[in-house]
C-alpha cells in the first residue's frame, strides 16, 4: 500500500489540472474535506490540497494546449535525465522536458507508448505527498491500457517495477510494486485491460487515483450533490473493498475505496 517513504518508482505526487481551479477546490473540499492552500503568486495559480495541515494532492490550471481536466500521477525519480532517456528508449514520449521547480524538485511530463500520460518528480526540498493510505488521501493508483503486459514492460524499464497476476472473475489484474524490498509490502497500484477494469467501457489509456474514504456511498452522494457524475456505482470487490468511480464537474475521473482490512495490512515501506 502507498506510503510516504518514497523510493524509485513510488507514486510521490498527485495533481489535478482544471479549467476552473476555484470550482475544483470547492468541489473536493465538500467531497473529501480538503483545504486548498495557494502556493503563492509566483506559482501561477498552483496550490496544495491539505488534510490536517499535510499535503495530500495539488491543483493547478491547465497548461497544455488542448488538455482536458485530469488527475496526473507522478512517480519518484532519483535522476530525471536518466528517467527521460529510459522513457524514450521504451517508446514513450517526453511531453515536458525536466525542469527545476524553484528548488523544490525536478519535474518532467511523459506519455507511455499506449498513450497514458504520467509525470515524474525528483525530490529537492519537497520529497512528495505528506500523507497517504489514510482517510481522504491517495491509497492506490491504477493504469487502464489495451495491452497490460506491454505497459508493465515499459514501466519496468523506466522505474524497475515488479508485477504479480491476480485472478478475479472475468479478468486478470496485475498488481504493481516498486523494485526494492518485499513485493507485497511495496505494492502501490495495478494494471487492467481496458474494458475489463473498473469502468467497464473503452476509454483513452489513463491512470486513475484511488482515495481512501470511510464511507464510499456517502462520498459518492456528496460528489453528485456537488455536480459530479458516477462513472461506476459503488460495489464490493472481494478481498479489495468497496469501490466507486466518479468524475468531478470538469470531467476528471477518480476512484473511491474503502479498503478491505486485509488490504490495509500491506504497507509500502
Amino acid at each position: 500500500m502507498l506510503g510516504t517513504d518514497f523510493r524509485t518508482g513510488s507514486p510521490n505526487w498527485l495533481d489535478l489540472g482544471s479549467p476552473d481551479t476555484a470550482a475544483a477546490a470547492a468541489f473536493y473540499g465538500s467531497v473529501l474535506g480538503w483545504e486548498f492552500v495557494s502556493a503563492g503568486p509566483e506559482a501561477g495559480g498552483y496550490g496544495f490540497f491539505r488534510v490536517g495541515g499535510r499535503t495530500v494532492a495539488a491543483l493547478g490550471p491547465l497548461t497544455e494546449e488542448g488538455a482536458h481536466s485530469a488527475w496526473m500521477v507522478h512517480f519518484r525519480s532519483p535522476d530525471m535525465e536518466a528517467t527521460a532517456r529510459a522513457v524514450r528508449a521504451g517508446g514513450g514520449t517526453v511531453r515536458a522536458e525536466p525542469v527545476d521547480v524553484m528548488g523544490e524538485g525536478v519535474l518532467a511530463q511523459f506519455t507511455d507508448p499506449q498513450g497514458a500520460e504520467f509525470a515524474s518528480w525528483q525530490p529537492g526540498r519537497t520529497a512528495g505527498l505528506e500523507a497517504a493510505s489514510e482517510e481522504n488521501t491517495l491509497v492506490w493508483v491504477e493504469l487502464h491500457v489495451p495491452d497490460p503486459v506491454a505497459a508493465i514492460a515499459f514501466y519496468t524499464g523506466v522505474f524497475g517495477w515488479r508485477s504479480a497476476e491476480m485472478r478475479t472473475p472475468g479478468m486478470t489484474y496485475r498488481v504493481l510494486s516498486i523494485g526494492e524490498g518485499n513485493q507485497e509490502d511495496g505494492s502501490f497500484g495495478g494494471v487492467a485491460r481496458q474494458g475489463e477494469g473498473a469502468d467497464g467501457r473503452p476509454a483513452a489509456p489513463h491512470w486513475v487515483p484511488y482515495f481512501h474514504v470511510a464511507d464510499v456511498d456517502a462520498t459518492v452522494g456528496r460528489a453528485e450533490g456537488g455536480g459530479g457524475t458516477v462513472v461506476m456505482p459503488a460495489a464490493d470487490v472481494p478481498d479489495v473493498g468497496r469501490i466507486a468511480w466518479v468524475a468531478d464537474p470538469a470531467g476528471a475521473v477518480f476512484a473511491l475505496l474503502r479498503p478491505d482490512p486485509r488490504m490495509r495490512a500491506a504497507g509500502q515501506g
